[in-house]
């Protein structure tokens, strides 16, 4: 389960944070990534609350900006937004480039007291 390191560089980078700016709890963390970048919410919400015990972001709410999959068709030229992988545009069948829904964990901004 790779939500665990995931998990433990978001405390990390929390920490960081503490430490400059001498907050006391953390009370949202707001996080993006696409799709198809094998990451399970649900998981990723179980190994924050385990690892973030006892740390000033215990009981934090996680918010998730899930990024859609989106396809450009190498035939049309069109853009179009998929459910999930696909190798043909739903438009015209021809061969597609994944251009969104792959990007790896981001952290946007985080709710303190």
């Amino acid at each position: 389960m790779h939500e665990l390191s995931l998990v433990q560089s978001l405390l990390d980078i929390i920490e960081e944070y503490r430490d400059g700016g001498k907050f006391r709890k953390v009370n949202t963390v707001r996080l993006s990534f696409g799709r198809l970048g094998g990451i399970e919410p649900a998981a990723l919400r179980f190994a924050f609350d385990v690892a973030s015990r006892g740390m000033p972001a215990e009981g934090a709410a996680l918010e998730f900006d899930i990024l859609p999959v989106i396809v450009s068709c190498l035939d049309c030229g069109r853009d179009s937004t998929v459910d999930g992988f696909t190798s043909q545009c739903p438009l015209c069948g021809g061969d597609v480039l994944v251009t969104g829904g792959n990007e790896e964990l981001r952290f946007l901004e985080m709710d303190v007291d």
